[in-house]
């Protein structure tokens, strides 16, 4: 039997170690190992929420997840991953693909795969689709390393990816005769540099896996059915969110929803009849950072294209139209939260006129490659001083606007754009698509995967009594209860640790229970608590709470208090939590995850 566990792999090889700067001329850059790569925070954070995806242990995790992409970092080394577009800072392309891994991983989660299958066969296969949907997605843009880059060596040689990880110093260039898209069609060129033939024979043992990988790794999305959707869902969740934009809800919405329907809506209109940026007159102004539209042209106008097409469900009037664009968040609010913007539009011909308008993302209406060029003028906000006009550079750019900066026009011979602050951007969409997962879709069970002999954990044992209700034996709900139940949900990854709106956290090398939180979440899985609950005069969770502190597990403050203070910080806001620091974390970790580094205790 194949196993991928019992068998000895060599480790990826490391670069040489860095020599000081100055040893390189100007201009070429040294490889780095998949370690260094791989060891900023920020990626830290992104693999950890890779592996809290999986139902893997950590050994498990390195030899199906871990391995592919540290061979993924240590290919694409530094690249961006556009020279203009989203990701365009060194190491945005190994940044977009954890990045697009993450996101598809957490997608993921509300599908039960393969579609119409029998309960039985779907978890037999789960581990299997999650794999290849993690890897579907980190191959999504490696062909760019093929055709959109030229990469030359210290020595004069050109490189070429299919040569392996580069080991010699390098400096690169986007080619000028480039073609988009073409990426797509050179994904075949370069998977094997990743997936070896022991996971390929693994994944080629399930044919209705096989078939739409197998598409997608030709770059035939489009017959990639469930697979390629949600690898082009998580790739336009991390593209919008590098850019700027909040597209995710309309992203992820299904096809027949309102939501979705008033996309395709929007698109058409500026596609077939709205008109953009004329010296004049307009229906709307696409600028660098945002895309102004008349308010009541287009809402009239986009009412009347769904009523025309026979969609049921249109709002009935204008300011409707307004807050279903909000709530599922396809308008930019203004800073107060309302859908209308005020602001005076000035093009290069000296016409001038003040409108309402209505502020969208750019990348909730066109594709990479696809957008507009920008307005030659000026959009100024009423209440904003400063023109909202392309900008280069090195303007100066408000810390609370997220803008896309053009880069010079000779790129090849200019250093590539920094990587923007701030990982809780990334985080916070994470948090958003927490609430995309469907309640009416079951946990995900710890899967053995029969082919590989994968040496899963054991599924939680039923920590039960003695009483027995019929012929079956019922669980003593008690404080001893409720640990062995946190400590089995979290090895079974049911309850997530360390994600923005994860119940559990490590802090300070132990563990934060989320208080009331954590107690709810328990009361609601155990209907009995109810009544034991109405016996005492107490609510669910309070009867839970006082049961787990009569435990003595926990750590008090220096006054006597059971409750301690975390402060969660993110590049938009500050908020705080509530909860109860455990005095040993192995309690309920059978392996302690590293700090959350956007927690601190107060």
């Amino acid at each position: 039997m194949l196993s991928l566990f019992q068998r000895k792999r060599p480790p990826v090889a490391a670069a040489p170690s860095p020599a000081p700067a100055t040893d390189l001329p100007k201009g070429l850059m040294r490889p780095e190992s998949a370690a260094s790569l791989l060891a900023t925070p920020r990626r830290q954070k992104l693999l950890e929420h890779i592996w809290q995806r999986t139902s893997l242990s950590r050994r498990q995790f390195s030899t199906l997840y871990r391995m592919p992409l540290e061979r993924y970092a240590e290919l694409v080394q530094a690249f961006p991953a556009s020279e203009a577009h989203h990701h365009a800072h060194p190491g945005g392309m190994l940044d977009h693909g954890l990045e697009i891994v993450a996101y598809a991983l957490k997608l993921r989660q509300s599908h039960l795969l393969p579609i119409g299958a029998s309960p039985e066969d779907q978890a037999a296969q789960s581990e299997a689709w999650t794999a290849a949907i993690a890897y579907a997605a980190l191959l999504h843009d490696i062909g760019k390393v093929a055709v959109d880059l030229h990469v030359e060596l210290a020595d004069g040689s050109t490189w070429h990816p299919w040569h392996g990880p580069l080991r010699q110093p390098y400096r690169f260039r986007y080619r000028d005769d480039r073609e988009y898209r073409l990426h797509s069609a050179a994904t075949g060129l370069l998977y094997r540099q990743l997936l070896d033939s022991d996971l390929l024979d693994w994944l080629s043992g399930y044919p209705s896996l096989w078939a739409p990988l197998l598409y997608v790794l030709a770059g035939q999305y489009e017959h990639a059915g469930v697979l390629g959707e949600l690898v082009v869902q998580a790739d336009r969740a991390s593209v919008a969110q590098e850019l700027g934009g909040d597209p995710a809800r309309a992203m992820a919405a299904p096809k027949h929803t309102l939501q979705r329907k008033l996309v395709n809506g929007l698109r058409y209109l500026l596609k077939e009849e709205l008109k953009l940026n004329q010296a004049e007159a307009s229906d709307g102004w696409l600028t660098e950072d945002a895309l102004w539209l008349v308010s009541k042209t287009v809402s009239d106008k986009l009412r009347a294209h769904l009523l025309s097409q026979g969609v049921d469900g249109i709002p009935v009037n204008n300011t409707a139209v307004f807050n279903v664009l909000q709530d599922h968040g396809m308008l930019q609010a203004t800073p107060d939260g309302k859908a209308i913007w005020r602001a005076t539009v000035t093009s290069s011909t000296g016409w001038t006129h003040s409108f309402t308008l209505l502020r969208l993302s750019p990348a909730l209406v066109w594709e990479a490659g696809e957008r507009p060029a920008s307005f030659d003028g000026t959009v100024i906000l009423q209440s904003d001083p400063a023109p909202t006009q392309e900008r280069s550079p090195t303007t100066d750019v408000s810390p609370n606007t997220r803008d896309i900066a053009h880069p010079p026009t000779d790129r090849a011979h200019d250093q590539p754009l920094q990587p923007k602050e701030g990982a809780d951007a990334t985080l916070g969409l994470l948090e958003y698509m927490d609430g995309m997962v469907s309640s009416d879709v079951p946990d995900k069970p710890i899967d053995s995967v029969p082919a590989l002999k994968l040496e899963t954990a054991a599924p939680p044992t039923n920590t039960k009594s003695s009483v027995t209700v019929g012929s079956e034996q019922a669980p003593t709900l008690s404080g001893e209860h409720f640990i062995g139940w946190l400590r089995n949900r979290i090895q079974a990854h049911k309850l997530i640790v360390n994600d923005a709106r994860a119940l559990v956290h490590t802090v300070a090398d132990t563990a934060y229970l989320v208080s009331p939180g954590i107690f709810q979440r328990y009361a609601q899985e155990h209907p009995q608590v109810v009544a034991l609950a109405k016996q005492e005069d107490l609510p669910e969770w309070r009867w839970v709470q006082k049961r787990f502190e009569k435990l003595q597990l926990h750590r008090k403050q220096p006054n006597g208090l059971n409750i301690w203070t975390c402060e969660v910080s993110g590049p938009r806001k500050t908020r705080r939590l509530h909860g109860y620091l455990l005095n040993h974390a192995s309690d309920v970790f059978s392996e302690v995850p590293p700090n959350n580094p956007y927690l601190s205790v107060v």
